[in-house]
């Protein structure tokens, strides 16, 4: 079990007091590997460790599978296309998927903002994803769902909920939304992706697919019984992405700087270093995409108590706002989190599938809001 700290210039809170707080933390949780990860204004602490032996690969420079935390990614990569010209939040996926295909008149309707901001009125997944995933649920239910699968049930479907009414998490909306921006640009999305977001952001350890042998964590079941690397066949956009927690510092850092946007009405083993975070270092045409990202959006539930932004859940801390995702694959689990305009940002990760019982996304959202 190994902590990192860099020493910084100037920092609220100590490298060692951030150290012990990880070190408590991670006594909460029971993965085979854990790796959590803070930086505060661009100064990284690194907590590593687990039920594991340790391999001949750090933990910290290990590739974990996102899940759902995937999808921050596919929204600023949407965020860009905007800005740039090539899409419009409210253009019509089947307009760009299909252009003139017959589709369900809610179907018509939905736009590239309903599918991200999963309010699209489209199931979790589709209707008949479940028969084909049902013999293999535990070990790859999603590789016998192709790309082509994922647009035709899109193409087909019949809402129960008009686009825009109801908030309902989906991974086939976002999935959609992904193979809508590679039909409106002509790029596959994993191409995209690099292009638009992981290039211009260094980052050079993540990516969509299983990395050279030794690289990529391997995620248990709950018993410690290892499973098969994650395949996502159709719904890459909604879950695909793999990265270093050294990567996904990298990726908050990025969002974590500039003032908290207005709200809307109702609706390890080696030192890691110490480097400046925030927008101003990154690639300059990113940096009206991020604050686009941050901007809360919608409010959900009872008394509109649920904000969120585009792609971020976006819920009050004693610290202030926190912006954040967690995802979950076979045998692995992700959070993501950061304080818009404090420096503070939070990576997790873990190398065992989520169960009833389990502490780690509670356990790192606690480092994210109850840390000052």
């Amino acid at each position: 079990m190994t902590d990192t700290t860099a020493a910084p210039a100037t920092a609220p809170v100590s490298p060692a007091t951030t150290a012990r707080v990880l070190a408590e933390a991670a006594r909460a949780v029971d993965a085979p590997d854990l790796v959590l990860a803070v930086s505060r204004n661009g100064v990284r602490t690194v907590h590593t460790g687990g039920s594991a032996e340790p391999g001949p690969v750090p933990r910290e420079l290990m590739a974990y599978e996102l899940g759902s935390a995937s999808k921050p990614y596919a929204g600023l990569l949407l965020a860009r296309l905007v800005a740039q010209g090539r899409v419009r939040y409210e253009d019509r996926a089947a307009d760009l998927l299909a252009p003139g295909f017959p589709v369900h008149p809610a179907v018509r309707r939905i736009t590239l903002r309903h599918l991200l901001t999963h309010t699209s009125g489209l199931p979790g997944l589709p209707a008949d994803f479940y028969p084909q995933a049902a013999p293999r649920w535990s070990t790859d239910p999603y590789g016998g769902y192709p790309a082509d699968r994922v647009v035709r049930s899109f193409l087909r479907a019949r809402p129960r909920h008009r686009p825009g009414t109801r908030w309902r998490y989906s991974n086939f909306a976002v999935s959609v939304l992904g193979h809508t921006l590679a039909a409106a640009t002509g790029t596959p999305w994993e191409i995209l992706l690099h292009q638009q977001v992981l290039a211009p952001l260094g980052l050079d350890a993540t990516r969509v697919r299983p990395g050279p042998d030794g690289t990529d964590a391997v995620g248990h079941r709950r018993d410690g019984t290892p499973v098969p690397a994650l395949d996502t066949g159709g719904f890459t956009a909604a879950g695909a992405v793999r990265a270093t927690p050294l990567d996904l510092l990298t990726f908050l850092e990025a969002h974590v700087g500039g003032a908290e946007p207005v709200a809307p009405g109702p609706a390890g083993p080696e030192p890691t270093g110490s480097r400046p975070g925030g927008p101003e270092l990154t690639h300059p045409t990113l940096a009206g995409p991020l604050a686009e990202v941050r901007r809360p959006v919608l409010r959900r539930g009872l008394r509109h108590a649920h904000t969120h932004t585009l792609t971020w859940f976006h819920h009050p801390s004693p610290y202030g706002p926190v912006l954040f995702h967690a995802g979950a694959t076979l045998g692995q689990q992700a959070f993501l989190g950061f304080r818009p305009g404090t420096g503070l940002a939070v990576a997790a990760t873990a190398t065992r599938r989520v169960h009833r019982a389990d502490t780690f996304v509670a356990t790192a959202y606690g480092v994210l809001t109850e840390t000052p």
